[in-house]
């Protein structure tokens, strides 16, 4: 779990290089590496104790599905986060390591204090269907109910926490 948006919101005809840079090592590389780590240590441990649970979850972002042309490089940086987590459950499932995505919408957090007031409206106005900023308890019940097992044979699946943002509607 790792993430910021960029230090500018820009358009992506005006973003800077070293911002995508920053974004795609915070928020892409930094996430990738740790999970190939602890994926070794895990299967080390599943193969010296076969009852040894063990899961991983990816936190990502709407983003990786949803287009923001003023942060184009946070959407690139958690749509590679998306195929690292599809990576690694195809890998780890023949191991008994389920791997998840948790896909946070728009969430009450230091991230996003300072586009408060835009999305109170917007989300007034209904743009997330349940009428409310998502906390971050709401993201941390997803993810240690993935990590305890309560939704097995299911790896690879992907967890919307969102309040409905992402669903088509008409």
């Amino acid at each position: 779990n790792a993430g910021r948006a960029p230090r500018v919101r820009a358009d992506i005809l005006e973003a800077s290089e070293e911002s995508f840079e920053e974004l795609v090592r915070i928020n892409l590389q930094g996430p990738y590496f740790l999970t190939q780590a602890l994926a070794r240590q895990m299967t080390a441990r599943r193969q010296a104790d076969p009852g040894f649970a063990a899961a991983i979850v990816f936190v990502s972002s709407v983003s990786a599905e949803m287009a923001s042309i003023m942060r184009g490089e946070y959407c690139v940086s958690k749509a590679g986060l998306a195929m690292a987590a599809r990576l690694f459950a195809v890998r780890l499932a023949p191991l008994g390591i389920p791997v998840f995505e948790v896909r946070p919408g728009i969430i009450a957090t230091d991230m996003t204090a300072g586009v408060r007031e835009t999305y109170d409206a917007r989300i007034a106005n209904g743009l997330v269907p349940e009428r409310r900023w998502g906390q971050p308890e709401d993201v941390g019940r997803a993810v240690a109910g993935l990590l305890r097992g309560d939704i097995p044979y299911a790896t690879g699946s992907v967890l919307h926490v969102d309040g409905g943002l992402t669903l088509p509607t008409l």
